[in-house]
């Protein structure tokens, strides 16, 4: 049976992929714009639009995400929580593009399976290694893990709930860390 041939659409929006990549890695969420995706892509910005519906989708569509999870083996056990704590606050703060499939995710389901993807794919091997058990049996505890980080990004970051906003670093990693810490290897 003969290979059906890709159709165009499939080659325009692999296109709009790529040029959407190109243009946020190069300059950030905030200041891509579509025309210029469009521009890289060699196609009417309208076209962007039609296949994507809107900046957020097309970012979604496109993001690819590296959360930069250090090794947390080499860490006493007693200490692993809080570094985990402070390392998504690290990358929250240091990433609008994570941001922005955040609050993206929030209404749109691609993006939310997006951010799901990320930390089964992300984290869940970490947990796995942290607590010596096979990548299957650590599930609960990764979805608490990102249950709490998740939420701690939405109120701090998107919602910025003034009580949360105002708690320094150091604040939320003593209160935070202790949760994940649990999370991580009460049984």
């Amino acid at each position: 049976m003969a290979e059906t041939p890709p159709r165009r659409s499939d080659a325009t929006k692999a296109a709009i992929l790529a040029a959407a990549r190109e243009q946020f890695a190069a300059a950030g969420y905030q200041a891509a714009t579509i025309r210029a995706i469009a521009a890289v892509a060699g196609i009417d910005p309208a076209m962007v639009m039609r296949y994507f519906g809107s900046k957020e989708l097309l970012f979604a569509a496109a993001a690819e995400f590296d959360l930069q999870l250090p090794d947390l083996t080499a860490l006493p056990r007693s200490a692993v929580g809080a570094a985990m704590v402070s390392h998504f606050l690290d990358r929250w703060e240091g990433d609008e593009t994570l941001m922005a499939l955040l609050r993206t995710a929030v209404t749109n389901d691609a993006a939310a399976e997006r951010l799901r993807a990320i930390f089964a794919t992300q984290v869940a091997p970490v947990i796995a290694r942290l607590c010596g058990e096979p990548r299957a049996a650590v599930a609960a505890r990764a979805g608490l893990v990102a249950s709490q980080i998740l939420g701690l990004a939405l109120c701090r970051y998107v919602l910025k709930l003034p009580p949360v906003v105002g708690l320094s670093r150091a604040e939320i990693v003593r209160r935070v860390g202790p949760t994940l810490q649990a999370y991580l290897f009460q049984t």
